[in-house]
């Protein structure tokens, strides 16, 4: 039987959509898997601008948060942003009790923060 795939990543004019198709993602393999990906795609494309949709996903362990935070700050490097979108309320309160929510801009769907992100 096929794996399923964790992310897809998918362009829309100068922003990388990193698309989350698991419900979950909280076992140390899709988490380990998420992570070489993310950063081998940010090593060779090196996006200035991602988008984080998490449209999909109804729980996540927070190394998830850690991964966010490592590609955050390979992004930095040159002059990158993250954004995450369609975050489900539950949730984004995890992103409010770490005070993540100051660091990461949020928007409630994909095509917004799109626009928004195009725009800067």
């Amino acid at each position: 039987m096929a794996e399923e795939e964790i992310i897809e990543i998918e362009y829309s004019g100068n922003c990388a959509v990193v698309v989350f198709k698991a419900a979950s993602l909280s076992s140390s393999k899709q988490i380990s898997e998420l992570s070489d990906t993310l950063r081998d795609f940010v090593e060779e494309q090196k996006p200035t601008k991602m988008i984080f949709d998490f449209e999909a996903v109804k729980f996540f362990s927070s190394q998830v948060l850690g991964i966010l935070l490592d590609m955050r700050k390979r992004l930095k490097e040159f002059d990158g942003k993250i954004v995450i979108s369609a975050i489900d309320p539950q949730l984004y309160r995890v992103f409010r009790i770490t005070n993540l929510d100051k660091i990461f801009e949020f928007f409630p769907d994909r095509n917004t923060a799109i626009e928004a992100t195009e725009k800067k």
